[in-house]
C-alpha cells in the first residue's frame, strides 16, 4: 500500500513539473498563454526588477537561496536512488567446500520457499521475498490461513520444514525469518 501511494505521489509530483516547466518554455518560445498564467508573454520574467533588488543589500540571501536548493536537489536525487534500488535479493551464495562457491538465484529460493509453505497443513497461500545480503539473506515470510488453521502449528512447520529445508539446502549458517500470518476471510457458522 505504501509502495503504491509512494509511486503515485512520485508520478503527480513528475507530472506537475514537467507541465509547469513544458508550458513556462513554450510561452518563452512564443506560445500565447491563457488569461490565468502566471506569465504574460515572451518578455516576462519569473522574477522582476523589484523582486529582484529587494533583498540585495542583505548579504544572506542569495547564499541562502543557492544552499536551501542545492539541499532540495540533494534529497530528490537521494530520494529517486531510494525508489530504483533493488529490495529483493538477486542471489544468494551457496558455500561449496571448495573455497569457491556458487550463486543461487534469489527468485528460485523464494519460489522452492513458497512451494514448500503452500504444502504445509492449514496454509492456503504463501508469499516469500529475500532480502539482506547474499551471504547473510533474511526471508519476509506472508500466510494466508485457512478458517480452521492453528497459527502457532503452521508456525512451527514453517520454521521446521520450508525455513530447515532452504537453510540445509544453501548451506547457511541461519535464515533469519519474519513472518506475517493473516487469516482468510470466512462467514460463520451456524451453530445448531
Amino acid at each position: 500500500m505504501l509502495k503504491t501511494v509512494n509511486r503515485v505521489l512520485l508520478g503527480l509530483i513528475g507530472l506537475v513539473l514537467v507541465l509547469g516547466g513544458g508550458s513556462v518554455l513554450a510561452v518563452g518560445l512564443g506560445a500565447s498563454p491563457p488569461s490565468w498564467w502566471i506569465h504574460d508573454g515572451k518578455r516576462d520574467v519569473l522574477l522582476s526588477d523589484a523582486d529582484r533588488a529587494r533583498w540585495r543589500d542583505e548579504g544572506w540571501f542569495w547564499p541562502t537561496v543557492i544552499a536551501v536548493l542545492a539541499v532540495c536537489l540533494l534529497l530528490a536525487l537521494w530520494w529517486l536512488v531510494a525508489q530504483l534500488r533493488r529490495r529483493r535479493l538477486a542471489e544468494v551464495l551457496v558455500e561449496t567446500g571448495d573455497g569457491e562457491g556458487a550463486l543461487l538465484r534469489g527468485r528460485a529460493l523464494e519460489g522452492v520457499l513458497v512451494g514448500e509453505a503452500e504444502s504445509l497443513e492449514g496454509v492456503q497461500r504463501a508469499g516469500v521475498s529475500l532480502t539482506g545480503r547474499r551471504n547473510a539473506p533474511e526471508a519476509r515470510v506472508s500466510l494466508l490461513l485457512e478458517p480452521h488453521a492453528m497459527p502457532g502449528e503452521a508456525l512451527h512447520l514453517l520454521s521446521v520444514e520450508a525455513l530447515a529445508h532452504a537453510r540445509d539446502s544453501a548451506g547457511l549458517a541461519r535464515l533469519p525469518a519474519v513472518v506475517q500470518l493473516r487469516a482468510v476471510k470466512h462467514r460463520a457458522e451456524r451453530v445448531s
